[in-house]
């Protein structure tokens, strides 16, 4: 019969080894995962790993370029906990899912997380490296898997919140790009009329020698101004732009701008939306894997994107520091709707506060698709009625001296 070798960490997250004779691979892992340990190593003894997967280790794969998004994410989680779940260690799931990811760049991560790992360190440890990719949510719940022995659980949950979240973000994209495209194509319509245009048009009135009317005559001086001075007006768009950068990299200007998007007109009430929803979904989430809730309150706010609401956790931990309730501080700020308010406090009076969390980003979910219904449908009249503004004043500028030529020829 022949003998394995492996590595597994016990419910504290401490290393133990050792050797047993087994039939194969699985019945050994089944064993070992039916006392409780999380499986990171199996070698049979005199022989290469059980689970060779070197294959891809002959020459350097090249994958695409470009950084890991929130989709790799999701499906680099739904594949391990399906592997793990399986029984395979994870040094066996990382070799296989380092095949299976398209991106370069994840590609090396996953290399130097398969060392790591072949090294003695819990997975957690091995992606703390790496914060740029995995977030500080992601690796605190694959260490609350690993501490509970229910990492494939964990792993599954994480796939999902980030399903969904990354759902919530492609809502709110679609729903500020269709606007923003129509704007900016707008714009560079009127500069275009207003560089190549109006002057043939300027030409033409100085010929006839007439006065023009005042918005004409505006127009052109505009024209003119733009065309002559094109390198200072982009200079000063760019200065401005930069400047608005800068300032919100300060934490006044950051929170200033972040309070600003939550209740600015038309996007505010759906940004608000999209805010409570990551909120509750991100604390359910922490809390139903088994992080404390200080931590999960910590994370939360760290992963929340805006720095108001960031500011509104952070308080209310302090709070739940002194043993107060999380409702009893959100209903002193003005960040969150009174019925989430009430929702979270009846969770916490009845003990199921997860289940209340879930609930709550579900409606704000659905909330959000109607909110984008909704604002598609508002947005479009308002474009049309800019759009017919701007193009339609300049038009009557050009045509008015015109008009106002022939009224007087009859």
């Amino acid at each position: 019969m022949p003998q394995f070798e492996y590595l597994v960490k016990d419910r504290a997250g401490k290393d133990q080894t050792g050797v047993q004779e087994s039939p194969d691979v699985a019945t050994l892992v089944a064993s070992l995962r039916s006392q409780g340990f999380i499986i990171v190593r199996v070698n049979e003894l005199k022989q290469t790993k059980a689970f060779s997967l070197s294959k891809g280790q002959a020459g350097p794969k090249k994958g695409k370029g470009g950084g890991v998004k929130l989709d790799d994410l999701v499906v680099f989680s739904r594949q391990m906990a399906t592997l793990v779940s399986a029984g395979i260690p994870l040094i066996q799931a990382i070799d296989i899912l380092g095949d299976q990811v398209e991106k370069q760049k994840f590609i090396e991560i996953l290399k130097q997380i398969h060392k790591d790992l072949q090294s003695g360190r819990s997975l957690s440890e091995a992606m703390q490296k790496h914060a740029k990719v995995f977030s500080v949510l992601f690796i605190n719940m694959v260490r609350a898997g690993e501490t509970s022995g229910s990492l494939e659980e964990i792993l599954d949950r994480v796939a999902s919140y980030l399903e969904k979240s990354s759902a919530l973000q492609k809502k709110v994209k679609s729903a500020m790009m269709y606007p923003a495209s129509v704007t900016i194509i707008a714009i560079l319509i009127t500069v275009g009329m207003m560089t190549f245009v109006i002057p043939k048009f300027a030409e033409i009135f100085e010929g006839l020698g007439a006065p023009l009317p005042g918005i004409t005559q505006a127009l052109i001086d505009a024209s003119r101004f733009l065309s002559t001075n094109w390198f200072l007006c982009l200079a000063g768009c760019a200065g401005a732009g930069f400047s608005f950068y800068q300032f919100i990299q300060t934490k006044p200007g950051r929170l200033a701008w972040d309070s600003f998007t939550i209740k600015m007109p038309v996007f505010g009430p759906l940004l608000l939306k999209v805010a409570v929803s990551k909120f509750s979904r991100t604390l359910a989430t922490l809390v139903k894997s088994g992080v404390a809730i200080l931590p999960s309150l910590e994370i939360t706010a760290l992963t929340s994107g805006n720095k108001r609401i960031e500011n509104t956790i952070l308080a209310l931990m302090d709070s739940v520091k002194k043993g107060e309730t999380i409702s009893s501080q959100l209903i002193k700020s003005d960040v969150f709707p009174q019925m989430v308010v009430r929702m979270i406090a009846v969770g916490e009076e009845t003990g199921e506060l997860e289940e209340m969390l879930i609930k709550i980003a579900d409606f704000y979910d659905t909330q959000v698709d109607t909110a984008v219904d909704g604002l598609t449908s508002l947005i479009e009249p308002l474009i049309i009625v800019f759009l017919g503004v701007v193009i339609g004043g300049i038009v009557i500028a050009l045509f008015l001296p015109i008009l106002t030529m022939t009224q007087h020829i009859q």
